[in-house]
């Protein structure tokens, strides 16, 4: 029984110190994305999908918008509408850039499931739906002040650059 109260009492003292990484679904769809995309976030990264009938590119960044190499890295793409599900490799076109084509459609309900796999880090996926509807821009939602820092703008603690 101590052992459990004292896990609780420093489990409740070192919980505000741990950072959270994460912005929500929501958030993302209230920013403009760099290359007109949509925005996610998976594990350390954020991914950018930028989706036309037929290719798709993806832009990979760090949680400061830091371009990660994706040299080396594995990717695909499954795109779900309704009952057609088509699988789209992804190949590194540029440094932080994935793409690939293949023939599909985009509808408002697609979904796009990416799945990335780069040199010694763990795979990630993000879901995405890339022609859903923005929401109204006098709607903006607000992040959930239990997944940031508490400031009005969302930051991130870096080791620096060398």
């Amino acid at each position: 029984m101590n052992k459990l109260v004292v896990f609780l009492i420093f489990s409740v003292l070192v919980a505000p110190t741990v950072p959270t990484w994460a912005h929500t679904d929501e958030y993302f769809e209230s920013v403009e994305a760099p290359h007109g995309g949509q925005l996610r976030m998976t594990g350390p990264f954020h991914m950018e999908l930028v989706a036309k009938h037929g290719t798709l590119t993806v832009y990979v960044t760090d949680h400061a918008d830091n371009p990660i190499s994706v040299d080396g890295g594995l990717a695909k793409a499954n795109i779900e509408n309704g009952s057609t599900k088509t699988q789209i490799n992804l190949y590194p076109v540029a440094s932080n850039v994935l793409g690939g084509s293949g023939t599909f459609a985009l509808t408002p309900s697609t979904v796009v499931i990416v799945f990335m796999k780069l040199p010694n880090q763990d795979g990630y996926a993000a879901r995405f739906m890339p022609l859903k509807p923005k929401p109204d821009p006098s709607e903006k939602p607000q992040e959930d002040p239990s997944k940031t820092d508490g400031g009005e703008h969302h930051h991130h603690h870096h080791t620096p650059k060398h």
